[in-house]
């Protein structure tokens, strides 16, 4: 090999060696090229592979305490507003109102006599006392605050007895639930949670170095990791601040600032909620799913003067 090109020409060797220098450098321009579209990519343009899928949590309480008599619904099952979702113990609140009930209608009767009473009394000054006259007028005032507080508690009652049936308050996906009959619940005490299905969103994270290349309003891609179809959605809101991380301290006492300083400085990521506008039929969307967040920047005239990263 080496006698052959020592035999070659002057003019055609020094051919070779330019076309190996511009075949050397045309393929370090492609590689220095594809370096550049990647750093664009990942460094400037509007992309993050950080995003997930959020949706809004509904914790579902009991107002009553008590057995849980019967469950309707199963973990993941999709409930609408209103469906029951368990019930609670109905005939020890329906004895409960029956009792109420029986007492009220037991101060009324009081209360009636009473009257007859004070009337047959205030109609015979001359031979009934006036402290008795006075004590039957107390009688009955009393009997009325009474009666007052017999349908207060009767209504409660009622109340209580119509809060015995939990129902869904919101349309969303039962999540995580291990409630079975004969487990006693407190009020107030969260039984279950519903994915609420209209909160479905994504938060993609972007390094603050592409935050001014978005605007609220910008049409976004988003991609499901394992998913090829395109999920469309807009950016609907900028997070309007983020931890510092780098001072400790409460309101109202002095700043605790790390006195330790690193030349490398990493981005920081900002939250950018983008809304779902558009899903693909075959797709289904589960909160906690991770997600790359393309956005689209509109044209519309403006200009984005980036600084160096240093």
């Amino acid at each position: 090999m080496s006698s052959s090109i020592a035999g070659l020409p002057p003019d055609m060797l020094h051919r070779q060696n330019l076309l190996r220098s511009f075949a050397t450098l045309f393929v370090i321009l492609v590689i220095l090229a594809g370096i550049y579209a990647l750093w664009l990519r990942y460094q400037v343009e509007p992309v993050t592979r950080d995003g997930k899928v959020r949706a809004d949590m509904v914790p579902v309480a009991a107002d009553v305490s008590g057995l849980v008599t019967d469950v309707k619904v199963t973990d993941n099952q999709e409930v609408h507003k209103g469906d029951v979702l368990f019930i609670i113990d109905r005939p020890r609140y329906r004895l409960t109102l029956e009792q109420a009930e029986a007492n009220v209608a037991s101060q009324r009767t009081a209360l009636d006599q009473a009257q007859r009473e004070d009337r047959r009394n205030r109609s015979m000054p001359e031979v009934i006392a006036a402290e008795t006259i006075e004590q039957g007028t107390a009688r009955v005032d009393g009997l009325r605050a009474a009666i007052g507080q017999a349908v207060a508690a009767r209504d409660l009652a009622r109340f209580n007895l119509d809060r015995t049936i939990v129902r869904a308050p919101v349309d969303g996906t039962v999540a995580n639930m291990s409630l079975q009959p004969g487990v006693y619940l407190t009020a107030g005490k969260p039984a279950l949670a519903l994915v609420y299905n209209r909160s479905l969103r994504v938060e993609g994270y972007f390094e603050e170095t592409k935050l001014p290349a978005i605007r609220v309003g910008d049409r976004a891609s988003i991609y499901l990791m394992g998913v090829a179809d395109e999920i469309e959605g807009h950016v609907q809101s900028i997070a309007g601040g983020v931890e510092d991380r780098e001072r400790a301290g409460a309101d109202g006492q002095l700043a605790n600032v790390n006195p330790s300083f690193t030349w490398v400085r990493l981005a920081q990521r900002i939250p950018v909620r983008v809304a779902i506008d558009k899903v693909p039929a075959n797709v289904r969307l589960i909160p906690g799913q991770t997600a790359t967040v393309v956005v689209h920047p509109r044209d519309d005239g403006r200009s984005v003067h980036r600084s160096l990263p240093w």
